[in-house]
């Protein structure tokens, strides 16, 4: 039996990109949109996608959840590492010079400037609720109640 790569890999990222979509989470997919979205005032939580086990199993999870909250971002984004590769380079040079590429992560903008990230090493090998807790705890000191 043989097993078509691409197809079974696009059946991946079709999943993956309509969980977000479905928590609410614009995907970003050019530089131009990348550009558009952080440009926005408030607070923007950016989740940088990923086909890994840690994304499916636990940031993309804890990205759905993490917004039932009292404070919450204005908006909520999303770029797709190792797809959109031009938009999510753009969102990493936006980031600053401090952040560190990876993953799955989640970095929150306040204005436009990263004020807080959760980066893989806080995803991997936790349980989704940790990292609704983490963003929950970021969300309490940067948002604004809902």
């Amino acid at each position: 039996m043989t097993m078509n790569f691409d197809l079974y890999m696009n059946d991946i990222l079709k999943q993956a990109r309509s969980e977000m979509e479905a928590s609410g989470y614009e995907q970003l997919t050019t530089p131009e949109t990348v550009e558009e979205a952080f440009a926005r005032p408030g607070t923007t939580l950016v989740m940088v996608n990923s086909v890994c086990g840690c994304a499916g199993g636990i940031a993309r999870p804890a990205a759905a959840h993490s917004i039932h909250y009292d404070k919450r971002p204005t908006h909520l984004v999303t770029v797709f590492a190792g797809q959109d590769k031009e938009a999510t380079a753009q969102a990493r040079m936006l980031f600053g010079d401090d952040h560190l590429p990876s993953s799955p992560s989640f970095a929150l903008l306040k204005d436009g400037k990263l004020v807080a990230e959760v980066g893989r090493y806080e995803i991997e090998g936790h349980d989704p609720m940790s990292v609704v807790a983490n963003l929950q705890s970021q969300f309490e000191e940067y948002c604004e109640e809902v």
